[in-house]
C-alpha cells in the first residue's frame, strides 16, 4: 500500500475508494460508503489492509457530516458530492473503526510498525469521537441530597 500520511485519504487504497465513489451514480454513493463499513464490521477473522483503509475513508466521510466533523479537503478524497448520510451510518462507522484498530487487523499492524502509528491511532480516535461523542458531564449536581 502506498501511504504518504496518516489522513483517511492519504493512501492509494483510500484514493481509489474515492475514485470509485466519484464514478458511482449519485443515488448509489451511500451504498458504496455503507458497503465499505459493513465489510469491515462483518469480517470475523483477519481484516486485510485494503478493507481497513476503505472503512477509515468511509467513516471519515460520515464524520465530516457530523457536528465537529472536519470536511474532506485533500485532493485525494472524492470530487463529486456525497449524499447526506442517514444517522444509522454513524454507529456503523464507529463499529468499523473499532474493528480496524482491533486485533487481527492488518492496517493496524502495519501502522503499529511505524513511528507514525500512535498518530494514526489518534486520528482514528478523533474520527470515532466525532461519530459518537461522549455525553457532557455536569460539574454541578442537579439537586442536593
Amino acid at each position: 500500500m502506498g501511504t504518504w500520511d496518516i489522513g483517511p485519504f492519504e493512501n492509494d487504497t483510500a484514493a481509489d475508494f474515492a475514485d470509485n465513489l466519484d464514478e458511482a451514480a449519485p443515488d448509489q454513493r451511500e451504498g458504496v460508503v455503507r458497503s465499505a463499513l459493513v465489510q469491515a464490521v462483518q469480517t470475523q477473522d483477519y481484516l486485510e489492509s485494503p478493507e481497513g483503509a476503505e472503512a477509515v475513508a468511509a467513516a471519515a466521510l460520515v464524520a465530516a457530516q457530523c457536528p465537529g466533523g472536519e470536511p474532506i479537503r485533500t485532493s485525494y478524497g472524492p470530487d463529486e458530492p456525497v449524499p447526506t448520510f442517514p444517522d444509522d451510518l454513524r454507529s456503523l462507522a464507529v463499529d468499523a473503526l473499532d474493528r480496524v484498530v482491533a486485533e487481527n487487523s492488518e492496517l493496524a499492524e502495519l501502522w503499529d510498525e511505524t513511528v507514525d502509528g500512535p498518530a494514526w491511532r489518534n486520528s482514528v480516535r478523533r474520527l470515532r469521537a466525532v461519530l459518537a461523542p461522549e455525553p457532557e458531564r455536569l460539574e454541578e449536581p442537579l439537586f442536593e441530597l
